[in-house]
């Protein structure tokens, strides 16, 4: 297991508290601006580019014209790619501090196995084609997993190990289910292939209202719980003698992973590295303090995805490189980096 070193402390070179909250606070909204600037490149680039005057009138004024409809299709994918990248960013975030690993991702408890395996099985056993019938499998498979996970884990004594152990089991297993019933099935397999890899080209008003319950939940709960995880920081012990609940943060802190990435694996496919990448920057920043890394992540995290789907239309025209792949050709080195880093050692 992996966990980054505190900071050495530095009496003379460290902000005053105020200062620190104020230059957060700016960078904050500096993210939610570039944040912006990254949506309109989402709605504005594609196999056919189109000018601002074009993004401003689809979005204010439509009237049906060719650019409008574009803009419309876009923009369901472009809100897509924001709910999403904002689930993945603060489901790793928590993730890494329920199990005091810098490193973990959805990925590392199951949940993605969870989700791609109930939807390999909704295909191959119960004929479901189409994504709104996905949606619903692959959430019920991720929260199924997550429950699971916490249980195998000790419930109410659960540690960081013992639960990232079950969660590596099931995927493991999980995984090897499903590409046994893959080999079997070649329709499965065939039907499976576009979802597998992460895309946002699905994207639709009727995806987008089916996972919005479920992710503005985890949100929510998600957000609630950086004090409780802020002291589970601090040791067990410490975070007993400070009043915090560990089973009961433990819970809802799967409980808000499950939703959050259920969700977005259901709409988007598995995406890796997102969880992963953007808490772990942005703890280089902002410091351990959750109730600036969980905002942060939300903010950050559909930058990198918005940006990676951009980058897969362009560098693809006039077809599309899936995002989900692109994020892994970005992943792998940038994962390799953080694991040769200084700062990170072992618990």
């Amino acid at each position: 297991m992996l966990v980054d070193s505190p900071p050495e402390p530095n009496a003379e070179t460290a902000p005053a508290p105020p200062k620190r909250r104020a230059i957060r606070a700016a960078g904050l909204l500096v993210s939610l601006a570039v944040l912006v600037l990254i949506a309109l490149a989402s709605i504005a680039i594609g196999a056919k580019d189109l000018s601002l005057s074009q993004v401003w009138h689809g979005l204010f004024d439509d009237s049906g014209t060719y650019g409008d409809v574009v803009v419309n299709e876009r923009l369901w994918r472009t809100v897509l790619g924001l709910l999403a990248g904002s689930a993945l960013g603060l489901a790793g975030a928590v993730l890494q501090a329920l199990t005091r690993n810098p490193l973990a991702d959805p990925g590392l408890l199951g949940i993605n196995a969870g989700a791609s395996a109930a939807v390999v099985t909704a295909i191959t056993y119960f004929g479901v084609t189409s994504l709104s019938g996905y949606v619903w499998f692959a959430f019920g498979g991720a929260a199924v997993v997550g429950v699971l996970v916490y249980v195998l884990g000790g419930s109410r004594g659960a540690t960081p190990v013992r639960l990232a152990l079950a969660g590596t089991a099931l995927s493991a297993a999980l995984y090897g289910y499903l590409q046994a019933v893959m080999i079997m099935d070649q329709a499965a397999l065939g039907k499976m292939r576009f979802w597998t890899v992460g895309s946002l080209s699905s994207a639709n008003d009727r995806t987008i209202e089916q996972v919005l319950p479920f992710l503005a939940i985890g949100t929510v709960l998600a957000l609630a719980l950086a004090r409780p995880l802020n002291a589970m920081a601090m040791g067990d012990d410490t975070a007993r003698a400070l009043g915090a609940h560990l089973g009961r943060t433990r819970a809802l802190s799967m409980a808000a992973a499950t939703l959050l990435c259920g969700a977005a694996t259901a709409a988007c496919g598995p995406i890796v590295f997102v969880g992963l990448m953007v808490p772990h920057v942005v703890r280089s920043f902002t410091g351990p303090d959750m109730r600036w890394i969980l905002p942060y992540a939300t903010v950050l995290s559909p930058v990198l995805l918005l940006g990676a789907d951009v980058v897969g239309r362009m560098v693809a025209r006039p077809a599309e490189l899936q995002v989900g792949i692109v994020t892994a050709i970005l992943g792998g080195p940038v994962f390799i980096f953080l694991v040769r880093r200084r700062r990170t050692a072992q618990l």
